[in-house]
């Protein structure tokens, strides 16, 4: 499977103003995730000996991702989740993810945003940097 159109973030927040929840939302954050040079060693660890990524092979398990979703979905103030995962081979600067969280205030809202993509990168899906 190859990689998949990029959604128009205009396009989403309009939707999202549009949706049922958004009298309950007073604010709506946007993670765009994307390829980048330095491999996840070196940013995560500080590992110096890495070679720069050229690209990745990306994969997500929906089931796993709709489960996270709906975690998310239960947390304080949270109205409207809305996920895009890209698939397959990947080069640098390419859209990975997109992920949209509305909510009341902001406390909530980013700690929903920072929970789902955590929860996003570390349990459901597969990325295999390329060099």
């Amino acid at each position: 499977m190859g990689k998949k159109e990029i959604p128009s973030m205009d396009q989403w927040l309009q939707e999202a103003k549009s949706d049922p929840s958004s009298s309950s939302c007073g604010m709506y954050l946007v993670h765009n995730g994307t390829v980048r040079q330095s491999a996840r060693a070196r940013v995560r660890s500080g590992a110096e000996d890495t070679l720069p990524v050229s690209g990745m092979v990306f994969h997500a398990d929906e089931g796993r991702v709709a489960a996270a979703i709906e975690r998310a979905r239960q947390m304080e103030g949270i109205f409207y989740i809305r996920v895009w995962l890209n698939e397959g081979e990947l080069k640098l600067g390419d859209d990975i993810m997109y992920v949209m969280v509305g909510g009341d205030i902001r406390p909530h809202v980013i700690d929903a945003l920072q929970t789902l993509v955590g929860t996003i990168k570390n349990e459901c899906v597969e990325e295999k940097e390329l060099y």
